[in-house]
């Protein structure tokens, strides 16, 4: 199965993108190993969680603020947040470039690449390479090929295996809530690890003979009552064509004035007036279980609009189905299918919820 890096390319087969624009560019060590910075979170509070930058970090910052502008000089770095295993960066494309965005984002991968083998090199001679102020990187970066000889030199680890992942930004009222989302990285890989429970996927969650998957509180199966939100179409046909509400506001606030006395609502949340009441639960801090139509990818975290919901413990997100990174969309049958399910869970009685045992 492909992965986003492979579903998300940077350009259209044939064209490139040449003129100004904004880019928020990702790049991940694929492993995973935490070897850009370590995340402190003092007195284990995540508000205050940073992120020390390690000689690796050091130099892959040191690639984006110097090298990258030498090379293209038409990028400026708008914002940045290294993390232990990745980098989150805002590119301002100010104008027009001969060789379009893609040429910079694979520049900018070839000297990380670089800078990774020069690391592994380093760690191999020396243990504790990560614990000093080690700042070998840059100075060997360059030249380590001619020094070790290409057949030694191609047999190191690069780390940075795959290609930065880039999104343009479509306009600039994103660029605030991209900022937002890079900022928060730290508070929010704090948060995960001080409430694991919270946020690992849960694989075997039995309901009604269906197995989901599943992230946050699962005393939510527990409750004594359930209520699927679900706006008929009839009721958003005579709101919006007809300019009459009443149908679709008496359920709307029926909704909220339900979960008001403990009921949880469960819902995918599909319509833009579902939507609205999910913003209202979220609001006044009231449970509910969220349905959702494709799975969980590896090292999942909500949304910014649940993540800190999930945190407090106010709500499940369940998925019937793996992750499918090529889907973008939810379908009429997929719609069908979670509403449908939703009904069935808000029907049955909390002792029909089961986990089941590992």
């Amino acid at each position: 199965m492909p992965n986003e890096h492979d579903i998300w390319k940077p350009q259209e087969r044939g064209k490139a993108w040449k003129g100004a624009g904004l880019y928020h560019v990702t790049l991940t060590i694929p492993s995973r190993e935490p070897l850009l910075g370590e995340l402190v979170i003092p007195d284990q509070d995540p508000k205050l969680a940073r992120v020390d930058v390690l000689p690796l970090g050091r130099t892959l910052l040191d690639i984006q603020k110097n090298h990258l502008p030498s090379f293209y000089p038409e990028i400026q770095i708008l914002h940045y947040c290294l993390m232990p295993d990745h980098l989150h960066a805002v590119w301002y494309v100010r104008k027009a470039m001969p060789r379009g965005i893609q040429s910079a984002l694979r520049g900018f991968w070839q000297m990380a690449k670089k800078a990774g083998r020069a690391y592994s090199y380093l760690s191999s001679l020396i243990p504790e390479f990560n614990s000093g102020e080690n700042k070998k990187i840059a100075s060997i970066m360059e030249n380590l090929r001619d020094e070790i000889g290409s057949d030694t030199y191609d047999t190191l680890p690069p780390i940075f295996t795959e290609m930065p992942f880039l999104r343009p930004m479509g306009h600039k009222d994103q660029l605030p809530t991209t900022i937002r989302y890079i900022d928060l990285n730290p508070q929010r890989l704090a948060t995960k690890r001080l409430m694991p429970e919270l946020f690992w996927v849960q694989d075997n969650i039995e309901i009604a003979g269906r197995i989901y998957k599943g992230v946050g509180c699962a005393d939510l199966l527990q409750r004594a009552q359930y209520m699927p939100v679900h706006t008929r179409g009839t009721w958003i046909e005579n709101a919006e064509k007809h300019g009459d509400d009443k149908e679709l506001r008496d359920y709307m606030s029926k909704c909220v004035l339900e979960a008001r006395k403990g009921v949880v609502m469960v819902s995918p949340f599909i319509s833009k007036y579902e939507q609205m009441v999910m913003a209202e639960l979220l609001k006044e801090g009231l449970p509910f279980i969220y349905l959702a139509d494709n799975g969980f990818r590896d090292y999942y975290k909500p949304q910014d609009s649940l993540f800190d919901a999930v945190a407090a413990g106010r709500v499940l997100i369940l998925s019937l189905w793996d992750y499918d990174p090529t889907k973008r969309h939810v379908s009429r049958a997929d719609c069908i299918a979670l509403n449908s399910m939703a009904e069935e869970i808000s029907t049955l009685s909390s002792f029909t919820r089961n986990l089941i045992p590992e």
